[in-house]
């Protein structure tokens, strides 16, 4: 595993308003995830989790600081380039599911591959041996059952074979069975040189980390 960072963000400040209030989201948070290292970020709800990881995935601007993929700063920049650099960087896994639900699971993830960048993907088919939903291509998300709806998503999300994953709640949604599945293909990707980083409540998936980054209230609380 290089020790170089792929992902860096450098001083995350985001606020958000409603009416006079003023709300701060992250304080001057700094975070770099090197290749084929899994980082899990834990606090409290409202510490600033989901806005982190939104950042990181230039899908959220911060007020200050800025975030680099690849050495390359994806931070205000015009979104069609952001949009570009996320399509060849990043996988996203967020916590409301990327499935369609119009479109079978083997669809979802030619869509998802149709979008991206490039011209070499991993075969639908090979991602979903990966993710063991072979004998689910066919079926729609709505049928899936949670555990199945899970491993599809991190299919979808890994669909162009993104060199840095994020993932909000990966096995929120899940039993502990498939909560180990699920840790389990993390960290075979981590193994390949993937950049993992993802928000959880779950003891059992920050264990599973090789860092864990605690946020309370928008702050850096600890990074062990």
């Amino acid at each position: 595993m290089s020790s170089a960072p792929v992902l860096d963000a450098h001083e995350l400040y985001r606020f958000y308003h409603a009416g006079d209030d003023e709300t701060v989201a992250l304080r001057g948070v700094n975070l770099s995830v090197a290749r084929g290292e899994i980082v899990a970020v834990v606090g409290p709800s409202g510490s600033g989790k989901s806005t982190l990881l939104s950042c990181l995935a230039g899908l959220d601007e911060p007020d200050g600081g800025y975030v680099t993929v690849a050495g390359e700063r994806i931070t205000r920049r015009p979104e069609p380039l952001r949009a570009s650099l996320r399509a060849r960087w990043i996988g996203v896994l967020s916590q409301s599911g990327n499935l369609l639900d119009h479109l079978s699971v083997r669809q979802n993830v030619a869509i998802a591959q149709s979008l991206g960048r490039g011209s070499v993907h991993p075969a639908p088919a090979d991602l979903l041996a990966e993710v063991g939903l072979s004998d689910r291509a066919s079926a729609r998300p709505s049928t899936l059952s949670g555990g199945e709806a899970a491993r599809a998503g991190l299919a979808v999300a890994l669909a162009n074979d993104p060199p840095i994953l994020l993932a909000d709640e990966p096995t929120g949604e899940v039993d502990e069975r498939n909560e180990r599945l699920l840790l389990e293909l993390l960290r075979q990707r981590a193994t390949l040189g993937t950049a993992i980083a993802f928000v959880t409540h779950s003891e059992r998936a920050a264990d599973a980390a090789d860092r864990i980054v605690g946020l309370e209230d928008g702050r850096l609380a600890d990074d062990r």
